[in-house]
């Protein structure tokens, strides 16, 4: 492995996040807080890394599979190690455990919060949260792709390590050609929602910090109770229309911006399969809370709505308390937590192009009893897919609950009840946030054991990098050169 390479992009990465919390200062000195000294310090110890990390010289700048793998992984580290450093500074989080799991949860957009009290926390943190889902969101190796090229380093090694789903590829020839192209139709969507949320008469920091958390999936909210605070039904609809948004291969609309046409949205297998799956949730979840929970069918259709939205999309935002809904419901979004947004967008879970070619390769096995000698290939639009997709679909769902239960195994050594312990397994390791029992929606995950804030951090990671980039930096031969 090339470590002089890695050491230098990670230290482009650093530089990269001292200048996304600048605006974080402008917030502060707008609202006249004291919060200015702390961002600053954290601005300089950030530049100050990431200058000395660009200090080595490299003479092969090309980006392999090792170091695409070790750059992805330590950079999602070193950016939630110094993204904490804001909430140390100002002393809004006591230790360090606590700011590392607040920032990996940002970054990696799962929306799990230690913050008791977060209307208490001041605007200019309050931002720096929200803006840590956003740039998580599409990913802050993407932004860190429009950059890295000007070095003369080749990216798409990071690109393929990045991108969630089981493939990826570059919508363009040249890598920060694509990353630009992603984050104009993310900053795009981003200002629609933060001016539909203001026409609404959401305050304009409100609509901007929501919608950061909204097209990022993450769901930081600046209310104690989420969304459900505002209590406006038009402020929901905005919300769920651009979570479900976001929970689209990005693809789909840079090729519909291309072709001026919306009809790869219909011809693609798993935005179709991810309506049919949102429709099916919304509507018997509604029939089960409706008389149980809600007395008005309108109420039980808008609650349920804002709820599967918010799960498979892994957004995590909340209008009411589901952890008091009936089994069949809190069963139900339970395994939305598991299937999770399409592939190439900014949510998380084991994403619904996995469940579908689990659900084909059952269906094949199952036809082959039936004709053994027949031979049929599992296609995806009408393309023949290859079988070394298959494997890596078969192979990540050994591994993602295997992690699954080995980390929900950790937790019941701190005596949580087994709801708790495999929904907060289960909602870090999604990128969700909220789970049920004691880390349900109306909580937090400030009265865990520090113990557990590290292990579901480490879900956190695991989960928003597809487990095979971690798993990959494990192995000896990764090493070698």
């Amino acid at each position: 492995m090339n470590l002089r390479l890695v050491i230098r992009a990670l230290g482009v990465l650093l530089l990269c996040e001292a200048a996304a919390m600048l605006p974080a200062v402008l917030i502060s000195r707008g609202y006249g807080e004291d919060t200015v000294p702390a961002l600053l310090l954290s601005i300089l110890v950030t530049a100050v890394a990431g200058i000395l990390l660009c200090l080595p010289q490299v003479k092969d700048k090309v980006i392999r599979y090792k170091e695409g793998f070790a750059i992805v992984t330590f950079g999602w580290l070193l950016v939630s190690l110094a993204g904490a450093l804001p909430f140390l500074f100002a002393g809004v989080l006591p230790s360090f455990v606590d700011a590392f799991f607040e920032t990996v949860s940002g970054f990696t957009t799962t929306g799990a919060t230690v913050i008791p009290d977060v209307e208490s926390v001041p605007y200019s943190l309050l931002f720096w949260r929200s803006f840590t889902h956003w740039l998580g969101g599409m990913g802050i190796l993407v932004l860190a792709l429009a950059v890295l090229p000007a070095l003369g380093m080749g990216t798409f090694q990071i690109l393929k390590a990045e991108s969630p789903g089981p493939v990826s590829a570059k919508l363009t020839p040249r890598v920060s050609s694509t990353a630009k192209i992603l984050y104009s139709i993310y900053l795009v969507i981003t200002v629609a929602q933060i001016l539909l949320l203001r026409a609404g008469g959401m305050p304009w920091f409100d609509s901007v910090v929501n919608s950061f958390a909204t097209l990022g999936t993450g769901g930081y909210a600046i209310k104690n109770v989420s969304i459900g605070a505002y209590n406006n039904l038009y402020f929901e609809i905005v919300i769920t229309v651009f979570m479900l948004l976001a929970g689209v291969n990005f693809s789909l609309y840079y090729l519909a911006v291309r072709k001026r046409s919306l009809s790869d949205f219909f011809h693609d297998t798993e935005f179709r399969l991810y309506i049919g799956i949102i429709a099916a949730y919304i509507l018997i979840i509604t029939l089960n809370i409706y008389g149980n929970n809600y007395s008005s069918l309108a109420e039980s259709l808008r609650h349920a709505s804002f709820q599967v939205a918010s799960i498979i999309t892994t957004t995590g935002f909340t209008t009411t308390d589901f952890n008091l809904w009936p089994d069949l419901s809190r069963a139900l979004l339970l395994t939305l937590m598991f299937i999770g947004a399409c592939a190439g967008s900014t949510g998380g879970g084991m994403k619904v192009i996995r469940i579908y070619l689990l659900m084909q390769y059952i269906r094949r096995e199952v036809n082959s009893l039936i004709h053994p000698r027949a031979v049929k290939a599992i296609k995806v639009n009408n393309i023949p897919l290859q079988e070394s997709v298959l494997t890596n679909v078969l192979g990540f769902t050994v591994l993602y609950f295997i992690i699954f239960i080995i980390a929900g195994l950790l937790l019941l050594t701190q005596k949580y009840d087994m709801i708790t312990a495999f929904s907060a397994v289960a909602a870090t390791l999604s990128n969700i946030g909220p789970g049920l029992g004691l880390v349900g929606p109306s909580t937090t995950c400030a009265g865990l054991t520090a113990f557990s804030k590290i292990v579901l951090s480490f879900c956190m990671i695991l989960g928003r990098l597809e487990i095979y980039t971690v798993v990959a930096l494990l192995l000896p031969q990764t090493w070698k050169r």
